[in-house]
């Protein structure tokens, strides 16, 4: 196995795919801005056993994001899964985010996503196999995120153009949208969450999905 990648692997979803991933007995490698985030996801993998790698990168630095991404294939080899989990959330109405802000936004967002995407996912492609998944929210735009709405919206096309770029050389490309505040525990509890992940991973090519969708426990 040459195992998964996480960008974003803060506390959360990142920590909670990453180990989920670690059970199977995947190599594991981190990505992630902070150095404090990364020890706290490293030290939450390690009861697995598995090979980690910590690799820190800002997503939407197109240079130091690829540069993490080689050092990971480095260690581990072309990922068998990449998971983007970076984005910027927080609350803003329309016109008050300035349009720096929404640029920033927009590339945590989006962009990273896709130079993450262009730069693994050819790899991939000529092996002949992969799954690169992106962490979606906001099934309905709300008028009070305005700048997460159109990233998450962003998302969605992003997957379409990029399974319609790769998925024939048969990587698997989805987003998992969570809709709604995540917190152990609850209806959106991390742990449940990551359960996507793995099934979209190991989901049969005649049975891929585009996306899915994470609204609450069933009851």
């Amino acid at each position: 196995m040459s195992g998964a990648v996480i960008i974003g692997a803060g506390p959360g979803i990142g920590q909670a795919v990453a180990r989920r991933f670690a059970r199977e007995g995947l190599p594991i490698a981190l990505i992630a801005r902070s150095e404090r985030t990364l020890r706290a996801a490293a030290e939450a993998v390690a009861p697995s056993g598995v090979p980690v790698v910590v690799l820190q990168a800002d997503s939407a630095d197109q240079a130091g994001l690829t540069a993490a991404l080689d050092k990971a294939a480095g260690a581990h080899g072309v990922p068998d899964v990449v998971v983007y989990n970076a984005a910027i959330i927080r609350a803003d109405a329309p016109g008050e985010l300035s349009v720096r802000g929404h640029m920033e936004a927009w590339a945590v967002n989006v962009v990273g996503a896709l130079n993450a995407a262009a730069h693994v996912a050819p790899a991939m492609a000529a092996r002949g196999s992969g799954t690169f998944l992106i962490t979606g929210g906001m099934p309905e735009p709300k008028p009070e995120y305005v700048s997460l709405s159109l990233g998450k919206a962003g998302v969605r096309t992003l997957v379409t153009l990029l399974d319609q770029a790769y998925g024939p050389a048969g990587v698997h490309v989805a987003s998992v949208t969570v809709a709604g505040p995540v917190a152990p525990g609850t209806d959106f509890d991390p742990d449940d969450i990551a359960e996507h992940y793995w099934r979209l991973h190991t989901q049969p090519r005649q049975e891929w999905e585009e996306e899915a969708l994470h609204a609450g426990r069933s009851r």
